[in-house]
C-alpha cells in the first residue's frame, strides 16, 4: 500500500518537472521525486526493502537537508514559517530511520515550495524599465555646430537642440521656437502643453512637432524623471513584503503539533509515535492550499485579461478597503475629445464644425484629429474643398475651404492675423474663425471612461469604504471628473512625490491600499501602495513594471474582477485549511495514542494532500467572463 499511495505526489509535481528548465529551477523537487520513483522500483520490482531504504535515504540527504538548513536559517532570522513541522519530520525520521516517511515528506515540502515560487513569478525589475526609456542622449549646441553628447555630460547653462519626436534630456527652460510638448506620462495632464520662449520642460517630456533650443536648468542626476527612479526604487526597496498566509496560520498550529509531540511521548514512551504525530502533523494543507488556490486563480484572472505577479498581491488586493486611482488615461480614456462647440452669430454648431474639420483634417495635431473625429461621429463633414492648407506647429493652421479663409487655432494665433477671439473658457479651446471674423470656437476636454460609474457601485459592494482620485491635473478639471465618477475625495496639482506621500498616509489611516494608474508618474505611487494595478493595454510600460497586478484589456472595470477573484481564492484557501488542520489535529490525537506509525501516517497525509488540492482548485471557478474578454 506504500508504495502506491506514494506515487500521488509523482502525479502531483508532474506538470512542473515537464516544463523546460523545470528540473534546473526545482532541483529538490526533482530529486524527492526522482529517489521516490527508483525507491518504489526497488521495492517492487526487485523485492529489496534495503535498496529501497538507500533510495529514501539518499533523497532525504540530497533534497531534505537543503530544506532543513533553509529552515533554520529562517528561525536564526525570526521567520517563524508553516515549514517548521516539516523540519523536524524529516530530522527525526533520519534519526529513527523511517525513510520512507521522511522522503514523502521532503517531496511535500519542496513540491509545495515549488508551487508557491510558479504561482509568484519573478517580481519585475521596475528601476531597469525606468532607465531603459531614460533620456540617454542630448543634442549641445555649440556656436554654428551641433554635438550629440551622453545626457550625464550636460551642464546647467548649456543650449540644447530638441528635435520633432523626441525625449527632453533634461529640466530646463525653452528660449527659442514653438512646439506641443506632451508631458502627460510625468504630470498626468492629458492635453499637451504649447511650449515657446520661457517655458520650463521636464525631462522625459516627448516633443510632439516643432523644434525647440532650451538652456539645461539642472544636470540628468536632477532632473524629474531621475527623481522618479528614485522614487520608484525606495518604495520598492521600503515596501515590507506580505507574510504568506500559511505562516500566519503556522504560528499557532506548530505549537501545538510539539504540545501533542510531548503527550505522544508521555502516553506511548515510543518515540516513534511522536514521529508519526510530525509526520500526520506536517503542514501540507498550509503548504499546498495556497499555492495551488494561488495558481488556480492566477489562471482565472488571466482568462478575464488580468495578469497577477505575486500570489501576495493576490491574497491582498480582495482585502483592500481604499482603492486610489490616477485621473488621465485612468477614470479618464486620456485623449482629448470636442466637449462643446460655441458658434458666433449666425453660425450653427454643424456648419462651425464642418468648416473646421475640413481644414484639420489635414493636420496630424492631437486636436486636429478630435475635430475631424467628431464630425465624424456627429455626420456633420461636408465635402468641401481645402486648399492652400499651412501649419504652425503647436498655434494653428489656415486654408481655402471651398474658396472661404478658414483660421482654425487659440485666440493668440488669430489675433497675429488681426482677430480677436473671446475667450473665457477654463478648457483647451481651438478659436474658429472664416474670412476674417471670429465664427466660433471648439472646446476640448478628456472624457471619463464608460466603465467607471458601475466600477464604483461595485466596489462599494466589495467591501471598499473609501475611493480617492490623485492626480497632477488642474484641480478645476479633477474636480469635475471626481464627481461625475463618484470619486469620494480628490488630490489634484500633485508631483509624483506627492503622489507616494498621499498613498503612504492613506496606508497609515486604513490599512491596505490599492493604487490604479497607467503613467510614468504612476509608478512610485503604484510601486508604494500596497498593491499596485497598472492598466497595460495604453499606459506606459514602466507603471506595468512597478505595479503588482496588470490589466491587459481595456476595461478598468477589471479592477473589481481582481478584487472579486482574489476574495473567492481567499475563502477557498481558508476552507482548504481549517478543513485540512482540522483532520491533521484529528490524526494527531489518534497517532498521539499510538495507533498510527510513521508510514501509515504518511499515507494518511497523502489522501489529505489530495482532498486539499482538489479543494483549492474550486478557486479556479466562478463568476461570469464576458464574450468580448481575451486573455491577451
Amino acid at each position: 500500500m506504500r508504495p502506491q499511495a506514494s506515487r500521488r505526489p509523482e502525479r502531483r509535481i508532474a506538470a512542473l518537472l515537464a516544463a523546460p528548465g523545470a528540473v534546473r529551477r526545482y532541483p529538490l523537487v526533482a530529486i524527492a521525486a526522482a529517489g521516490l520513483v527508483a525507491g518504489i522500483a526497488a521495492r517492487l520490482g526487485f523485492r529489496s526493502a534495503a535498496t529501497a531504504d538507500l533510495f529514501f535515504l539518499a533523497t532525504l540527504l540530497l533534497a531534505g537537508t537543503p530544506l532543513v538548513v533553509q529552515t533554520l536559517r529562517g528561525l536564526l532570522a525570526r521567520r517563524f514559517a508553516a515549514d517548521v513541522v516539516a523540519m523536524l519530520a524529516i530530522v527525526t525520521a533520519v534519526i529513527l530511520r523511517q525513510y520512507f516517511a521522511g522522503a514523502v515528506i521532503v517531496l511535500m515540502q519542496s513540491g509545495g515550495e515549488a508551487l508557491e515560487a510558479y504561482a509568484m513569478g519573478r517580481a519585475s525589475n521596475a528601476l531597469e524599465a525606468l532607465l531603459a526609456r531614460a533620456p540617454k542622449t542630448a543634442h549641445r549646441v555649440r556656436g554654428d555646430t551641433i554635438q550629440d553628447v551622453p545626457v550625464g555630460d550636460v551642464r546647467p547653462g548649456d543650449l540644447l537642440l530638441i528635435r520633432p519626436g523626441e525625449l527632453v534630456p533634461v529640466d530646463g527652460e525653452v528660449i527659442e521656437g514653438t512646439a506641443a510638448v506632451d508631458q502627460s506620462a510625468l504630470t498626468g495632464e492629458p492635453e499637451p502643453i504649447r511650449a515657446g520662449p520661457a517655458t520650463v520642460l521636464l525631462s522625459g517630456s516627448v516633443c510632439l512637432d516643432g523644434a525647440l533650443r532650451m538652456r539645461a536648468e539642472r544636470p540628468a542626476a536632477e532632473s524629474q524623471y531621475q527623481q522618479i527612479v528614485r522614487l520608484v526604487e525606495g518604495a520598492r526597496r521600503e515596501k515590507p513584503p506580505l507574510a504568506r498566509l500559511a505562516d500566519r496560520y503556522a504560528a499557532w498550529f506548530t505549537p501545538i503539533t510539539l504540545a501533542m509531540c510531548g503527550v505522544a511521548y508521555a502516553v506511548t514512551h515510543d518515540p516513534h509515535a511522536v514521529l508519526a504525530v510530525l509526520v500526520v502533523a506536517t503542514p501540507c494543507p498550509l503548504i499546498l492550499a495556497v499555492p495551488v488556490a494561488v495558481i488556480a486563480a492566477v489562471s482565472r484572472a488571466a482568462e478575464l485579461g488580468v495578469i497577477v505577479k505575486t500570489g501576495a498581491a493576490l491574497e491582498h488586493v480582495g482585502r483592500a478597503r481604499v482603492v486610489v486611482f490616477d485621473k488621465t488615461g485612468t477614470l479618464t480614456l486620456g485623449r482629448p475629445s470636442v466637449a462643446r462647440i460655441r458658434p458666433a452669430e449666425g453660425w450653427t454648431e454643424g456648419d462651425l464644425l464642418a468648416r473646421a474639420a475640413a481644414l484639420e483634417q489635414l493636420s496630424s495635431h492631437h486636436l486636429a484629429r478630435a475635430v475631424t473625429a467628431a464630425a465624424v461621429e456627429r455626420g456633420v463633414r461636408g465635402a468641401f474643398r481645402t486648399e492652400g492648407f499651412a501649419e504652425t506647429p503647436g498655434l494653428g493652421a489656415v486654408g481655402e475651404v471651398d474658396g472661404r479663409r478658414v483660421v482654425v487655432g487659440s485666440a493668440a494665433f488669430l489675433a497675429t492675423r488681426g482677430i480677436i477671439a473671446p475667450d473665457g473658457s477654463t478648457r483647451t479651446t481651438a478659436q474658429v474663425a472664416v474670412d476674417g471674423r471670429w465664427a466660433g470656437a471648439i472646446e476640448f476636454a478628456d472624457r471619463l471612461r464608460s466603465q467607471v460609474p458601475a466600477l464604483m457601485s461595485r466596489l462599494r459592494a466589495l467591501g471598499v469604504r473609501e475611493t480617492v482620485m490623485l492626480t497632477g491635473d488642474r484641480a478645476t478639471s479633477a474636480q469635475a471628473i471626481a464627481k461625475e465618477a463618484g470619486v469620494d475625495a480628490v488630490r489634484a496639482d500633485l508631483l509624483p512625490a506627492d503622489k507616494v506621500a498621499a498613498v503612504e498616509v492613506l496606508k497609515k489611516r486604513r490599512g491596505e491600499v490599492v493604487m490604479v494608474g497607467d503613467g510614468i508618474n504612476d509608478a512610485p505611487a503604484l510601486a508604494a501602495a500596497t498593491v499596485g494595478i497598472a492598466l497595460g493595454a495604453h499606459g506606459a510600460a514602466v507603471s506595468a513594471e512597478a505595479a503588482d497586478i496588470v490589466v491587459l484589456v481595456d476595461d478598468l472595470s477589471r479592477v473589481a474582477d481582481a478584487m472579486d477573484v482574489s476574495r473567492r481564492m481567499r475563502r477557498v484557501a481558508l476552507q482548504s485549511i481549517g478543513v485540512g488542520l482540522g483532520v491533521s489535529f484529528a490524526l494527531m490525537v489518534v497517532a498521539a495514542l499510538g495507533f498510527v506509525t510513521p508510514a501509515v501516517g504518511a499515507v494518511l497525509q497523502e489522501g489529505l494532500d489530495a482532498a486539499v488540492i482538489l479543494n483549492a482548485l474550486r478557486a479556479r471557478h466562478g463568476g461570469f467572463i464576458p464574450p468580448s474578454s481575451t486573455a491577451a
